[in-house]
């Protein structure tokens, strides 16, 4: 399966990033997808070992989780005329003690506005993770990550905040059911009403 952005001469410019190439573990390989036609934007923290090892974002047990939130199919979600995705840092940034390094924080002040300008249709932002949230919804978001992911509500329709789907999130998800109770169920209906535009006549 590949997933591939539309011919632009800023994607190529965006893969041949080589700003941090020193920092990076494994070196510079950025995963991203832009299309003119994108409705939805997922904006995550960075790509971990199996996105960049087969290019594909979301393609690990983390996409599985999101995948299974916003209730849609690998299919639809690899449709680059639905689904546009530009994580915070757009390659692997390393291990940390914890788990993965924060993304790298040359990648968002460099790329992304730039990026968003070849999306003109985005209709929703889906901010996952802390560094995602502060970088768009600066000081509009509240004092914790939990807090910002529970007052969803204010930020749409432009953004949905959304904890981060991995596996090492499970405690808070079994901490958090209002999250399940309520998050997930309007993210639902919010993609659904997209999708719904995007298949009508």
């Amino acid at each position: 399966m590949t997933v591939t952005s539309f011919q632009h001469p800023l994607i190529n410019e965006v893969k041949a990033c080589r700003i941090c190439a020193g920092f990076l573990p494994l070196g510079p390989k950025p995963v991203f997808v832009v299309h003119p036609e994108a409705k939805i934007l997922v904006v995550g923290q960075a790509p971990g070992t199996k996105v960049h090892a087969t290019g594909i974002p979301w393609n690990d047990p983390s996409g599985d989780q999101l995948r299974r939130w916003l209730g849609v199919d690998r299919d639809t979600f690899y449709d680059p005329s639905i689904f546009g995705i530009v994580p915070m840092g757009f390659c692997y940034p390393g291990k940390g003690k914890g788990g993965d390094l924060p993304p790298r924080p040359e990648c968002a002040p460099t790329w992304h506005a730039k990026l968003l300008e070849l999306m003109p249709n985005l209709q929703l932002t889906l901010l996952i993770g802390q560094y995602a949230q502060k970088y768009y919804l600066g000081n509009v978001r509240k004092g914790s990550l939990t807090e910002t992911v529970r007052a969803f509500e204010s930020y749409l329709p432009r953004f949905i905040p959304l904890v981060h789907p991995s596996p090492r999130n499970k405690r808070w998800q079994k901490n958090n059911p209002w999250f399940e109770e309520k998050v997930v169920p309007i993210l639902q209906f919010e993609v659904g009403k997209i999708l719904q535009s995007v298949h009508e006549p």
